[in-house]
C-alpha cells in the first residue's frame, strides 16, 4: 500500500499548506481559464492534492484509503512489477480525465474553480468495483449493497446532478468513475468477463 499512503500524505501535506496560505490555494486550484489562457497546465494535477475543508479532505482520503489499498494489492498480484505503474496511471489518469469536462465547459470562465481528489478517488473506487462486483459495500454505513449496484446508482446520481448548482463537480465524479472502470479493463481485458461471470453466478445462486 506504499503508493496509496504516499498519495494520502501528499494530499494531507498540500492541503494543510493551502489551508494555511491562501496564495498556495489560489496557485494550485483548478482554474480552466488559467490552464487555457495562462498555460498553467500544472493546475490539472495540483488541484487534486488540495481540498476546500477538513471535511472534504477527510472524506476523500477515507474512501481512497478503503479502496486504494485493495486495488494497489490487486494490481501487484495481477501485474507484478508493472502493478505500481498501472496504479499510478489509474490515479493520475483519473485526475486528468475528470478535469476535462470542466476544462472544456469553463475555459473562458475566470471565476470557475475546483479542488479535491474526488475524480481520482472515483477512478479507484470503480477499479475496485470491476474486480470485486459482488462484494458488499455499505450505503450510509448501514445498508449492504453489492458493489456493482453501488456503481450503477453512483453513475445514475452523478449524471442526474451534473447540471445542478450545488458547487459539487458531479461531472468529474462521473468521468473519473468511467475512466477507472475502462482503464482497469484495458489493463487486463479478461476482467470484463470475470465481472459479468461474478454477477451472473451470484444472481443464479439466489434462485
Amino acid at each position: 500500500m506504499i503508493v496509496t499512503y504516499v498519495i494520502i500524505a501528499a494530499c494531507v501535506i498540500m492541503s494543510l499548506a493551502a489551508f494555511n496560505d491562501f496564495s498556495k490555494f489560489e496557485k494550485w486550484k483548478f482554474s480552466a481559464y488559467h490552464v487555457v489562457h495562462a498555460k498553467e497546465q500544472y493546475r490539472l494535477i495540483t488541484h487534486a492534492f488540495i481540498h476546500g475543508s477538513w471535511a472534504h479532505l477527510f472524506i476523500n482520503m477515507f474512501v481512497f484509503w478503503q479502496f486504494g489499498g485493495v486495488v494497489e494489492r490487486n494490481f501487484a498480484a495481477m501485474f507484478g512489477a508493472k502493478g505500481t505503474l498501472y496504479y499510478i496511471v489509474l490515479y493520475l489518469g483519473g485526475v486528468l480525465v475528470a478535469s476535462l469536462p470542466a476544462l472544456k465547459k469553463h475555459r473562458d470562465d475566470y471565476n470557475y474553480a475546483a479542488v479535491g481528489a474526488s475524480g481520482a478517488v472515483a477512478s479507484v473506487l470503480f477499479s475496485y468495483i470491476i474486480m470485486h462486483p459482488v462484494n458488499l459495500l455499505y450505503l450510509f454505513f448501514i445498508i449492504p449493497i453489492p458493489a456493482f449496484l453501488v456503481g450503477i446508482l453512483y453513475l445514475w446520481y452523478e449524471n442526474r446532478m451534473e447540471n445542478s448548482q450545488d458547487n459539487i463537480a458531479h461531472d468529474a465524479h462521473y468521468w473519473g468513475a468511467v475512466y477507472g472502470a475502462v482503464v482497469t479493463i484495458l489493463f487486463k481485458p479478461v476482467l470484463a468477463m470475470d465481472f459479468v461471470n461474478q454477477i451472473v453466478n451470484t444472481v443464479s445462486g439466489l434462485f
